[in-house]
């Protein structure tokens, strides 16, 4: 096993993620609900305990192997989760145990949705944006983010991929790995915009429609409201989640090789995309019709919705 470059990759991952901890800082510069410094510690804290890994192996030329890569992800998932709880553990608004704010960082990450936390109505903006933003980062996998940069700083990637992926596809979809990884994020980050700007046109606020879209596009489940999506009981807003969570539920590839091909039919030719379908549609139509049925809801039209 090489440890030397297991070390100097996970340093960097955490360099990388350090990053993440600042755009909460600039909803609390807007909001202005004195949660920054807690931001700023972590973001300084990850930094460095990154720094501290990568430096001692920053000059490792050895490859990557599949040990190495199954090793780095497992460790990065730990590791990752151990500092995102750092800005949960920090906060005056929350004041959380380390264990319940290990398993909400990890909750987020792994796009489980489970919380332990309530009242999110009155927390600061700042933190629920963190838990929607470690969610949208699990949805797709930072390790497959980091893919796309890792390259440019001298670690290969392709056994973190194989390593990583699981939802997606582990054929490349362009010939250069790095292509991959940054197409699969284009196509995530696209719905997610367009995501917030249909929660938008649905009757969102801004900050709600960009946090919501960041959950909804990871399948996630975390919400800025502790009544979720039915805080806002608009079937609207329902409509979009419902979209997006089905178009998020797709492999990934399939959407690329469409917009590769501009032809929308290619979906229907893919059998795991139609078995996908009717294993919705299908539950969907037997849910429907029990909560009718046992008189849960009183129309047909609130019984599918």
């Amino acid at each position: 096993m090489q440890f030397s470059i297991v070390f100097k990759t996970i340093g960097l991952l955490l360099m990388v993620f350090s990053l993440t901890q600042l755009p909460p800082l600039l909803v609390d510069f807007i909001y202005q609900q004195n949660e920054a410094q807690s931001f700023i510690t972590a973001f300084s804290l990850t930094l460095l305990s990154g720094f501290i890994l990568w430096a001692p192996f920053r000059n490792t030329k050895k490859d990557f192997r599949i040990r190495e890569g199954i090793l780095v992800v497992v460790s990065f998932w730990f590791v990752l989760s151990l500092f995102a709880t750092i800005p949960f553990l920090l906060s005056e608004s929350l004041r959380m145990s380390f264990s319940d704010a290990f398993f909400e960082s990890m909750s987020g990450l792994t796009t489980t949705g489970a919380t332990v936390l309530a009242g999110l109505d009155d927390l600061p903006k700042a933190i629920l944006y963190y838990r929607q933003q470690l969610q949208w980062l699990g949805g797709m996998g930072i390790i497959v983010l980091a893919v796309a940069i890792l390259p440019m700083l001298g670690v290969g990637g392709m056994e973190l991929y194989h390593a990583e992926s699981s939802g997606i596809s582990k054929e490349r979809l362009t010939p250069k790995l790095t292509h991959t990884a940054k197409a699969l994020w284009k196509i995530y980050i696209s719905f997610t915009i367009v995501c917030a700007l249909g929660y938008y046109l649905a009757g969102m606020d801004a900050f709600d429609a960009i946090a919501h879209s960041y959950s909804t596009v990871a399948i996630g489940g975390f919400s800025t409201h502790d009544t979720s999506i039915g805080y806002f009981n608009s079937s609207a807003i329902e409509s979009v989640a419902i979209v997006f969570m089905l178009l998020a539920g797709i492999n990934f590839s399939l959407h690329f090789f469409v917009w590769q091909k501009k032809n929308v039919f290619t979906y229907f030719q893919d059998s795991e995309f139609k078995t996908y379908l009717f294993i919705l549609f299908f539950t969907a139509i037997i849910v429907g019709t029990y909560l009718f049925d046992s008189g849960y809801y009183l129309s047909i039209s609130e019984s599918a919705r």
